[in-house]
């Protein structure tokens, strides 16, 4: 699935206000005429994020197939959410257990400020950074670190090591519809699991490196401190996009 998440408090179902599970679930129950079901997505985003390709499991007490209810789903669920395929999973799947890597982008525009209509889908750095020293930034996150200075800790959460596999400043790819036509830099973090929060803070200290008001010696000491209080805030949530979601093999 895809959505623009700029009108969305998210992905969770919350009481009072618009989310996507919420609409997902409001769609469902008037395409399938039964609210006997059950969703479950791969990844709880937050407020304002978008999404290029994610997941979610729908639980039903019989089979269907999938295929056949994208049309009629696609049709009476808004324009800023798109469903992309189905497909039936074995009993023994699970969407959030089951996965193997999970990729962010977070986009962001340096110089001449966009044009608003872009605000769902990048944010704005400012007149200029040093992406030179951002890219040594990035690669100081790749590999098995302990991130707990760089996430929103909750109240069940005790372990904050993360395997990341991927984490580098990239010009995004060509094609990229959603992003207007200024300088345009995305960073890209790929890993098997994230914090809350985990990729916007990341982003964050990037971005405050970029402009000289942390340096690569504090990312690298946040890593290694066992301190609970983050190393900064969190990154404006409309530049990150959850990119690609992907499962273990032979799970379909």
């Amino acid at each position: 699935m895809q959505y623009l998440g700029i009108r969305y408090h998210g992905w969770q179902v919350q009481k009072g206000v618009k989310t996507i599970q919420g609409t997902l679930e409001r769609t469902f129950r008037y395409v399938l005429q039964h609210e006997d079901f059950n969703i479950l997505g791969s990844s709880r985003t937050d407020t304002g994020v978008s999404c290029l390709y994610g997941a979610f499991e729908l639980f039903l007490p019989q089979p269907i197939n999938p295929e056949d209810y994208i049309n009629a789903l696609n049709e009476n669920l808004p324009s800023d959410i798109k469903i992309l395929s189905g497909h039936q999973s074995t009993y023994a799947f699970n969407i959030i257990q089951d996965v193997a890597h999970k990729s962010y982008g977070y986009y962001f525009a340096i110089g001449e400020k966009p044009h608003p209509m872009f605000a769902g889908s990048v944010a704005y750095a400012g007149l200029e950074v040093d992406l030179k020293i951002m890219e040594e930034g990035a690669s100081l996150f790749e590999g098995k670190h302990d991130f707990r200075r760089f996430c929103t800790q909750g109240k069940n959460t005790d372990d904050f090591v993360r395997n990341i596999t991927h984490s580098k400043i990239e010009k995004p790819p060509e094609g990229y519809v959603f992003l207007p036509k200024n300088d345009i830099m995305v960073f890209k973090v790929i890993g098997d699991g994230f914090l809350m929060h985990q990729v916007r803070r990341m982003a964050a200290a990037l971005l405050m490196l970029g402009k000289g008001e942390i340096s690569l010696s504090e990312i690298q000491n946040a890593l290694e401190s066992p301190l609970k209080t983050p190393l900064c805030g969190k990154a404006p949530a409309n530049g990150l996009v959850l990119e690609n979601v992907s499962f273990t093999d032979d799970l379909f």
